[in-house]
């Protein structure tokens, strides 16, 4: 007579499990297991259902690994999806006739939320040349956007006048906090609830709880020798560090101080400039702050408007010496805009005066006669004194930049050239080429005021819209 052990069959009713116990032969044991869920019979393997994960549910049934069918009181078309997920990683074609939320609640039920986030959100799954504009994301106020910030997988905050309105990574939910800030003037994500902001009329750093309202869980402040309060420049971090640039509510003093992530205390300040007469470039505040991971270095710029024109610097940091590596100071064309790519190993700028953009190979940095600008566009609108460049922005993202001009968003990306062509530094030429995205051709003249990347997403923010546009390059079950 054979022998019987006892398997689990599982059904489910608003999240809780009741068991229910079948003997079966063990000689049935086999690498299939089937799963009635709401009536309909689905049959997989075990390795596919550990693709869910040790605290999932279908984990749980793949450890059973029994033919009788397993019952889960949920909807098996839902159910199918998920499943298909598992198996390949991607969502099927078919995904895109159900309602994104339905498959949110679902992946939560089963405890796979994470991979439907994978296949949705992924930053490797950014294609630049395939962005579309898929949605725009109200913010159900008066004021404009004045700061955007991102997390890796698509998740948005967005502060607009004393307020932040923040998205999950699906973009279904929305929820906003009130500040004690009149205006938000930076703003940077530190974790999917928390997000340092600041302002340049509000003294201190604060840290928000998002999730708790906009609970202040702690204020960072600059301690400068007149004792006055800091107002907030500019914030940047990298994996470890949090760097903040402060300016004496005096505005005759400025530093960037750096913390660090995890506890917030002050690991170092360095750029400390006290203002002493006419000393311009000292006066000017670092309004931009990029870590650049492969040299370790902080890449603080800042530019100030005055009688003979703009004027303007990008110091790269040393953390480690407090000293600056590198520095460019901007007499002519100075940046309206500049950013760092890690990726292209250079910096770019969009001129104030011409509009056009530049770029400068940090490999080159330091060797003589290679610390300055080579022009993308048309080099002899650098002494155009009809400013073209005034509030354009730049940005990088992966191995692209983006630069917005008036109403237009331009994709630059460099050219791989023959390597064989190498120039007397030992370096290959570098050829960047320029793509246009496209005009919004309803918003009258407007401009963009914010470029941001998470997930597989680029968002967009427009002078005197109280909107967020979303450009994405893939689509759920494409």
């Amino acid at each position: 007579m054979p022998t019987f052990t006892t398997t689990t069959v599982m059904s489910s009713q608003s999240n809780n499990l009741s068991l229910h116990k079948l003997k079966i032969n063990p000689k049935t044991r086999s690498n299939i297991v089937t799963i009635n869920v709401g009536g309909r019979i689905f049959q997989t393997t075990d390795q596919t259902l550990t693709q869910a994960g040790p605290k999932s549910l279908l984990s749980q049934l793949s450890e059973l690994n029994q033919l009788v069918p397993h019952f889960i009181d949920r909807d098996p078309d839902l159910f199918s999806i998920l499943l298909s997920l598992l198996r390949t990683g991607n969502l099927p074609s078919k995904a895109k006739s159900y309602d994104l939320q339905d498959l949110i609640e679902e992946s939560k039920f089963y405890k796979i939320e994470s991979l439907l986030v994978n296949s949705l959100s992924n930053p490797s799954q950014f294609d630049p040349f395939n962005l579309q504009k898929t949605v725009i994301l109200p913010l159900n106020s008066r004021d404009t956007a004045s700061a955007i910030t991102t997390t890796p997988y698509g998740s948005l905050h967005v502060s607009h006048g004393s307020k932040i309105t923040s998205f999950d990574w699906s973009l279904q939910n929305k929820s906003t906090a009130l500040t004690q800030f009149t205006a938000i003037d930076s703003m940077l994500a530190i974790s999917p609830n928390l997000v340092a902001v600041g302002a340049t009329d509000f003294s201190g750093l604060q840290i928000l709880d998002l999730e708790k309202k906009g609970l202040v869980l702690e204020t960072l402040n600059w301690e400068n020798v007149t004792k006055s309060g800091s107002t907030v420049q500019a914030i940047g971090s990298s994996n470890d560090l949090l760097f903040t640039s402060f300016e004496s509510s005096r505005r005759n003093s400025n530093s960037i101080v750096v913390y660090d992530l995890k506890t917030l205390s002050p690991v170092t300040e360095i750029g400390h400039y006290e203002i002493f007469g006419a000393d311009l470039d000292s006066a000017i505040p670092a309004t931009k702050l990029k870590w650049v991971e492969s040299y370790n270095l902080v890449m603080a710029s800042g530019s100030h408007s005055g009688p003979s024109g703009v004027l303007g610097n990008v110091k790269f940091w040393d953390i480690r010496s407090g000293c600056v590596v590198w520095e460019f100071k901007e007499k002519v064309d100075c940046f309206s805009d500049v950013t760092v790519s890690d990726n292209l190993s250079s910096i770019f700028k969009v001129g104030v005066n011409s509009g056009e953009v530049f770029y400068a190979d940090l490999r080159k940095l330091g060797s003589e006669g290679n610390d300055s600008w080579v022009c993308l566009g048309d080099e002899r609108k650098v002494g155009n004194v009809r400013k073209e460049g005034v509030g354009c922005k730049i940005e990088a993202h992966g191995n692209q930049v983006f630069c917005s001009r008036g109403g237009d968003i331009e994709l630059w990306s460099e050219v791989v050239m023959d390597s064989s062509k190498k120039r007397e530094e030992g370096l290959p030429e570098r050829v960047f080429r320029k793509n246009l995205m496209g005009r919004v051709k309803d918003m009258g003249g407007s401009r963009v005021t914010n470029l941001a990347f998470g997930g597989d997403r680029m968002f967009v923010t427009w002078k005197d819209q109280q909107s967020v546009e979303v450009w994405q390059s893939s689509v759920m079950g494409s």
